[in-house]
């Protein structure tokens, strides 16, 4: 009813040396749900053989039993939560994948989307290549498959050169853990430390729930091999200023992860706080819509000086199908996930927080049900700028035409989702309040394409679909790391 919002479309975990590793993968891959809740896989090994389990589903529905984590021995893992946008692909595209080499034993899964994994792919099957899933992440196996480097290490190198796009991936041989991020560290990835046990998580909030200790930030560009001996260090691409994407700091990350040295929920309160600078608003109080604008709600109610109330309440427990047998009941169902606090709203001027507009389908709702419990305005306050162009990175948008902002103005938006007015947060306060100097057109510290239409790397599959003429060749569309 209310899924109008951008999803983050995967977490990875990796842990090396430790005698629980497939319940600390579990519990690591628990604290990264948010970041994919279709399916979840874990390969171990314990030092002879790979064990796997993939499941569609939550990890707390197909991993907290004994038996299940049994069938992973081993001190060494690494698991993966996968969000997907399209029904019906099964187990097949569950990660990590895994592959017998002439060496041994690999398996892998990422975060993020390869801009140019269609391209790769249709060389490889060129040659010969037998691809047993539709996403993107198959084709980096493929590419340390047909490697002419010796080492595994170097096979992997070879291959990350060859990748366009966004990517944090974890991958794990006999011998060794290994983590990367692509040039630009668009995707997140940080190393920690349990009692000597190397981790890499997507965030540190999965560090935290095993009580291991956040050592640093994996660096953009770089890849790191974990071993009996240690850390080692290499930087297989080209120098270039990162562009973190900084919609990590808007929606996807936890609020209690530091990324980039920044605590989430700082951040968040900070966007509010610029929000209330930039778009005042005479009103009574200001309410959340629930969860994500909280944090940015509570920065602007401060900043203003106005009531923080919890005027909209969401229901957690909702499942992900509703069967309505009439149109009646149906539209009950809209109340299913969020129910207006009528007692809080009824004759107030109300601010709702929230911390994006996509299709605008949501906040239709959310508005007309906060004029339903009696407000007598309604202004709408969004913690980001407007989304104006789609993500080619590894986070599921809707196509550019279905993008509210991209068709409407911010006035004709109000009119749409019926407010009294509506105002987004500039590029330049999204950027102070990241921590960094406001946005320079010309060197923008962030991956903010869905805000500016700036991509920070080539789009070789859009490009290749686009240039495309009468229909002699047909396009290769894949599923990126996470779905």
């Amino acid at each position: 009813m209310f899924d109008d919002k951008f999803h983050e479309e995967c977490g990875v975990f990796g842990i090396y040396g430790h005698s629980d590793a497939a319940a600390l993968c579990t519990l690591g891959l628990h604290a990264l749900q948010h970041r994919g809740q279709e399916a979840a896989g874990i390969v171990t090994f314990d030092g002879d053989t790979f064990h796997a389990e993939r499941h569609v589903g939550l990890i707390g529905d197909n991993f907290s039993k004994p038996a299940v984590i049994a069938r992973l021995p081993g001190k060494s893992g690494i698991g993966h939560n996968r969000y997907a946008t399209t029904g019906g692909e099964g187990m097949r595209n569950v990660q990590p994948f895994y592959a017998d080499f002439a060496g041994g034993g690999f398996t892998i899964a990422h975060n993020g989307n390869l801009t140019n994994a269609a391209a790769i792919r249709t060389r490889l099957q060129q040659k010969g290549a037998i691809f047993q899933s539709t996403s993107d992440t198959e084709v980096v196996l493929h590419l340390v498959a047909m490697s002419e480097e010796a080492r595994l290490t170097d096979r992997l190198m070879d291959a990350v050169q060859q990748l366009e796009g966004a990517f944090s991936l974890v991958a794990l041989s006999q011998k060794r853990l290994i983590g990367c991020r692509d040039a630009l560290g668009v995707r997140p990835l940080v190393l920690g430390d349990l009692d000597g046990s190397y981790v890499l998580a997507s965030e540190t909030c999965a560090l935290d729930i095993i009580g291991a200790r956040y050592v640093r930030d994996v660096k953009p560009g770089e890849m790191v091999i974990i071993t009996a001996d240690g850390v080692e260090s290499r930087f297989p691409f080209e120098t270039k200023k990162p562009r973190f994407c900084v919609f990590e700091y808007v929606y996807f990350a936890r609020p209690d992860s530091t990324v980039q040295g920044e605590n989430v929920y700082t951040v968040r309160k900070r966007i509010g706080e610029e929000l209330a600078k930039e778009a005042p608003v005479d009103a009574d109080l200001v309410v959340p819509v629930p969860d994500s604008g909280t944090p940015a709600a509570i920065g602007f109610a401060q900043a203003a000086q106005l009531p923080f109330e919890l005027g909209i309440i969401r229901n957690h427990y909702v499942g992900r199908t509703f069967i309505a047998p009439s149109d009646d009941i149906r539209h009950m169902g809209v109340k299913l996930k969020h129910n207006a606090n009528r007692r809080l709203i009824e004759g107030k001027k109300v601010v709702l927080v929230d911390d994006s507009i996509v299709r605008g389908t949501t906040s239709q709702k959310i508005v007309a049900m906060v004029r339903d419990a009696g407000a007598r305005e309604v202004h709408m306050r969004i913690a980001s700028p407007p989304t104006v162009s789609g993500c080619y990175y590894g986070v599921d948008t809707p196509e550019k035409s279905k993008l509210l902002a991209s068709r409407m103005s911010a006035q004709e938006m109000a009119e749409f989702i019926r407010v009294d007015s509506l105002a987004f947060l500039s590029i330049d306060g999204l950027y102070r309040a990241a921590g960094e100097a406001a946005r320079n057109n010309k060197q923008p510290q962030f991956c903010d394409a869905c805000f500016t239409g700036d991509y920070p790397t080539s789009l070789t599959d859009r490009d290749n679909v686009a240039d495309m003429q009468g229909g002699t060749v047909r396009p290769i569309s894949l599923l990126s790391g996470g779905r």
